[in-house]
């Protein structure tokens, strides 16, 4: 079997696809290719400027593509469910929903406005409210889910005595706990489907180690500067490209869990290769 690539994603004309977190990374990736093979993408960002500079970005590969911005801050509830309501408003089927966006590793504990820890938040507790507050219409569109997960699931555990980690946190057990979350809801919404006759195809995906700014902005936000400066200078143009791989191949995963290259139930579904 060849490998799988963009150029594989099927046409997607007629279907509209929201991914939270896609004006960087790879969400970003993931909205460009479903844009040009004729997607209407709803890219849901909570930073507005940053999604019009990633639609013009889109526009300028794609002059013809559907894409808009629509504000949504998963780690406030009250932004999801305005989201939500103004899509339900609207009443258009959505046919895939990618549950993209998170943060990862922050040096010091944070709270949501909510009162949750905000990896939790952010990677679980938004798109857990986001996906059923959207299921009608998300099954008028017979549509796949897909959870974003990450290999640090298998470090994870669920602290249901303390789950916002107010004792004892750090910050890779609280992202580890996030990422198992979503790779549960992943598998039970698609239990939960297929029970209820919901026509969900519920999936999860990983990217492997994607060359992000999702370390930059998460557990070198808060350190030292020579940690910082040895990140930027030293570790990222020489070692980082050793053990990684760009964003845009870290978005084939979700790809092809996004346009029905992968079966609910399964295992998890990634990507991973060293190299440039």
């Amino acid at each position: 079997m060849s490998p799988f690539t963009s150029r594989d994603v099927p046409d997607q004309t007629g279907r509209t696809i929201i991914i939270t977190g896609a004006n960087s990374g790879t969400g970003f990736e993931t909205a460009k290719v479903l844009a040009a093979r004729g997607a209407e993408v709803i890219l849901a960002v909570r930073n507005a400027g940053k999604g019009e500079a990633a639609r013009a970005a889109i526009l300028r590969a794609t002059p013809a593509a559907s894409v808009r911005v629509e504000a949504l801050d998963l780690s406030r509830q009250a932004s999801v469910a305005a989201f939500a309501d103004r899509l339900l408003a609207a009443g258009r089927p959505v046919h895939a929903l990618i549950n993209n966006a998170g943060v990862m590793a922050l040096a010091r504990r944070e709270q949501s406005p909510d009162g949750h820890e905000l990896q939790l938040a952010t990677n679980f507790l938004g798109h857990f409210a986001l996906t059923a507050r959207l299921l009608p219409l998300l099954r008028a569109g017979q549509a796949r889910v897909v959870q974003l997960s990450s290999v640090a699931h298998r470090q994870g555990r669920i602290h249901l005595d303390d789950l916002n980690l107010k004792t004892g946190y750090t910050p890779w057990k609280a992202y580890a706990q996030s990422k198992l979350a979503m790779l549960m809801f992943a598998l039970e919404l698609d239990r939960r489907s297929r029970a209820a006759g919901w026509g969900l195809t519920s999936v999860a995906a990983h990217p492997g180690y994607a060359r992000t700014d999702l370390i930059g902005n998460g557990p070198l936000a808060s350190s030292s500067g020579f940690a910082r400066a040895g990140f930027r200078y030293v570790y990222r143009p020489f070692l980082e490209p050793l053990v990684s791989h760009s964003q845009a191949d870290g978005a084939l995963p979700i790809l092809l869990a996004a346009t029905g290259g992968v079966e609910p139930g399964g295992p998890l579904y990634s990507f991973i290769r060293t190299g440039p």
